[in-house]
């Protein structure tokens, strides 16, 4: 009767490492599907990049004269004017991802440059998404008049 008892507790305890060994490798091949996903290639539909760059550049210009405009006139002089539009273009584009969700635009190294009645501004624009990532270059003119 002694033996039976043993045989009993071999047994589950067979059983149960079956069973761990089991979900582990169920586990593992869990883990493998979703890490071989990870690497699916572009997908051709998913152009929010690329629609946003061509958004992004077509606004750069005039958003720069607008708000030079306006801050000119209210009393900033040339190079002031153009680094405060420079600056709050640069956080209305960072807070663009609120519109299109999924979306980043960051802007760096914004520098000014020129005198007279003309300034020239630069950006580095960064934009991305899950899919991509794009860096381009932004140039505009503002002139003050």
């Amino acid at each position: 009767m002694r033996r039976l008892s043993i045989d009993d507790e071999q047994g589950q305890m067979l059983l149960m490492t079956g069973l761990i060994l089991m979900f582990s490798l169920l586990t593992m091949s869990l883990s493998t599907v979703k890490s071989a996903s990870l690497g699916e290639p572009y997908d051709g539909n998913e152009d929010a990049v690329l629609d946003t760059s061509v958004e992004t550049i077509e606004a750069w210009q005039p958003l720069l004269q607008n708000r030079s405009s306006e801050l000119f006139a209210a009393g900033y002089n040339e190079t002031e004017s153009a680094e405060a539009a420079a600056e709050s273009v640069a956080a209305d584009l960072m807070r663009h991802g609120e519109l299109r969700p999924g979306v980043e635009i960051i802007l760096t190294e914004i520098t000014v440059a020129g005198d007279g009645s003309s300034r020239i501004i630069s950006a580095s624009a960064g934009i991305a998404d899950s899919h991509s990532r794009l860096q381009l270059q932004l140039n505009a003119t503002v002139s003050f008049a």
